[in-house]
């Protein structure tokens, strides 16, 4: 999996809980920051809640409906082992056993068990039912503000981004990433191939940026501006023919620097206002 990138944080009783996406579709909440709300071992309370049965029945269903690679026989083991008082469960052994997607482990920073928003609305009402709707309401505000953003230019922006960094992933897997390297090195290949796009657009890796410029929250891509962006999905498209075609990595930069160079010259003799529908405005929020 891609690297995650962390993309809003809920506020919810003077508790922070922070939530991340990794394909601009399905968001994450951590469910280390609302068992904290509960105890001071939020580890502890994530296992208790997982080794009931109906949590197992509620996890498991959820991973038939979105899952194509669960292991439904796995899942049988651990049914029938729910309930009884030697049986344990933890967001690592259920991962590992089932081959489930809908909970994630990471460690860092920002670490901790995070489950798909299905779930983690799920796990709040075990924690408690006030708890839970003081989560949904900031979740709805968090919404709302993006929802103002999405003048037609974000929207734009983001449906043209979505799209791409498919394509882009989709050709790094197909070509790049050998059966066996570890998850810890495919997301660091998907890492370099985003360098290699921001060194071409914006002379910069993504680790640069952020060293000249400590006080800003985000990345450069946050920054950026519209043609910029625009600029930046072509080449991803590209990219991934280059890939595609198997050419190597320094001459792929090369090719790219040229694209960016061109279309940039392009874009900025292009007067965007004069575009329908007030397709400019300052909100662009992510990649």
């Amino acid at each position: 999996m891609a690297k995650k990138q962390i993309k809003e944080t809920i506020h919810a009783k003077g508790i922070d809980i922070g939530i991340y996406t990794t394909d601009f579709e399905n968001e994450f909440i951590s469910l280390t920051d609302i068992a904290r709300y509960k105890s001071n071992d939020p580890n502890d309370t994530i296992k208790n809640w997982m080794r009931g049965r109906e949590t197992l029945e509620f996890l498991g269903l959820w991973e038939k409906l979105h899952n194509p690679d669960f292991k439904p026989v796995e899942f049988d083991g651990f049914r029938n082992q729910a309930g009884l008082h030697a049986f344990t469960m933890s967001p690592t052994k259920w991962i590992e056993g089932v081959n489930a997607i809908g909970l994630i482990s990471k460690a860092g920073r920002y670490g901790g068990t995070y489950a798909h928003s299905d779930i983690a609305f799920e796990f709040a009402s075990w924690i408690s039912a006030e708890f839970k709707l003081y989560i949904i309401k900031d979740y709805h505000r968090l919404k709302k503000d993006e929802n103002s953003r999405m003048s037609l230019n974000w929207n734009l922006n983001r449906e043209i981004s979505k799209l791409n960094y498919r394509i882009h992933t989709e050709a790094i897997k197909d070509n790049l990433i050998p059966a066996e390297l570890t998850k810890e090195q495919i997301s660091y290949k998907y890492a370099n191939e985003a360098d290699l796009l921001n060194v071409a657009l914006f002379g910069m890796t993504a680790k640069q940026w952020r060293e000249e410029n400590k006080g800003k929250k985000g990345n450069m891509r946050d920054y950026a501006e519209l043609h910029q962006l625009l600029v930046l999905a072509n080449m991803e498209s590209y990219n991934s023919i280059l890939i595609d075609k198997g050419t190597p990595m320094s001459k792929r930069l090369v090719l790219l620097r040229e694209l960016a160079v061109k279309q940039m010259k392009t874009m900025q003799s292009l007067n965007l206002n004069n575009l329908p529908g007030n397709f400019i405005s300052d909100g662009i929020d992510e990649k």
